[in-house]
């Protein structure tokens, strides 16, 4: 069995001293600094190596610069994606988002843990486990999602939280470790002014 394939299975695997996941780690960063130098008017341009590093896109979605991941492969957007500036995803394993997502500035989608063992962590192993996100989902700033969680249907995650366990749809959560605060109800809807 290869590193990647133990990757993709969830096992431990040898993420750093790994010769072919070191080559397309270093051809997904080269494509990112790429991106990053681009003019934010090169939007053709821009949307056209996002879709070269990522396996699925919807058409309409729009990742600000600076943009980092490790792979591009396991990464799946929905239409009417948008992320803020300072996006980070760790994509050793797959990470997908539905439709419809919003991503506030600095955040982070790490699906990279690393043993508690000192002596598997030198040896450069690391696990990678699935991140999933549901349709209409906001995640305020400075969000940090964790390896193997789950997000719900139309979620609001507050800023700053990091979200370590699996959220209901429906839900406002928060804190860290981020935590269901309440439903989503129809009073929402009201909020704010709409003239």
């Amino acid at each position: 069995m290869t590193e990647k394939e133990k990757a993709m299975a969830g096992m431990l695997y040898d993420a750093n001293y790994d010769e072919e996941l070191g080559r397309e780690r270093i051809a997904c960063k080269d494509l990112c600094a790429e991106y990053n130098r681009l003019m934010p008017s090169q939007e053709a341009d821009r949307k056209k190596l996002i879709k070269k590093m990522f396996a699925k896109t919807g058409d309409s979605f729009l990742i600000e610069q600076n943009f980092w991941c490790d792979y591009g492969y396991n990464i799946e957007i929905g239409e009417n994606f948008y992320a803020n500036h300072n996006l980070v995803i760790l994509d050793g394993a797959k990470v997908t988002f539905g439709d419809n997502c919003f991503i506030a500035p600095n955040c982070g989608f790490y699906t990279a843990g690393h043993p508690l063992d000192v002596e598997q962590r030198n040896q450069g192993l690391e696990i990678a486990w699935p991140i999933t996100v549901g349709n209409n989902v906001w995640f305020g700033g400075n969000v940090v999602v964790l390896p193997g969680v789950t997000i719900g249907d139309g979620v609001v995650i507050g800023g700053g939280s990091v979200v370590t366990k699996d959220i209901p749809s429906g839900v406002v959560a928060a804190g860290n470790p981020c935590r269901v605060i309440r439903e989503i109800t129809e009073e929402d809807r009201d909020k704010y002014r709409r003239d």
